[in-house]
């Protein structure tokens, strides 16, 4: 790791990101609203179809039986906490700020759903002949690869020679 800071320690690039990032998540999830079959699955490759659902839990439809306030409320608190620890992250650690700025983006991205509809809208399916994986979104994705490049910045940080 470098002295420079990060990229997406300044708060122009990362907002630019998140905003990027937050407009491509809607118009995609829009798309699928409108083009998309409800609960059919559309090939796009051998284990990969588009298929739309609303989730009305969490990732992977995880307390989908509470109410929604609840998990909007949670979802609030998760993401001033993720942005808690971000500024406490140092300005040299590149993976991880371009992760934070991930996480926020995708975790703002399904707040928008719940508020606008009231669900989130998922429509990515990994599957085979016995197995399906959750349906998720563009959104869950930037949270599950900011969290990835925010550990991956923390193994290669371990790696460093200490000065």
């Amino acid at each position: 790791m470098t002295d420079r800071p990060a990229l997406f320690s300044r708060p122009l690039p990362a907002v630019l990101l998140i905003l990027a990032a937050l407009l491509v998540d809607q118009a995609v999830k829009t798309a699928v609203e409108a083009y998309l079959p409800m609960h059919e699955a559309v090939p796009v490759m051998p284990m990969l179809a588009l298929y739309r659902t609303h989730n009305l839990g969490v990732a992977f439809s995880m307390l989908s039986g509470m109410d929604g306030w609840f998990i909007v409320g949670m979802r609030l608190l998760i993401v001033a906490f993720v942005l808690w620890l971000w500024s406490q992250t140092d300005a040299t650690h590149r993976f991880a700020h371009l992760g934070y700025a991930m996480i926020i983006a995708g975790a703002i991205g399904n707040l928008v759903d719940r508020f606008v509809y009231g669900h989130v809208i998922d429509y990515v399916l990994f599957y085979t002949q016995t197995w399906s994986f959750a349906v998720f979104n563009l959104a869950d994705s930037l949270i599950t690869l900011g969290a990835g490049l925010i550990l991956l910045n923390e193994i290669l940080g371990k790696r460093q020679p200490k000065p």
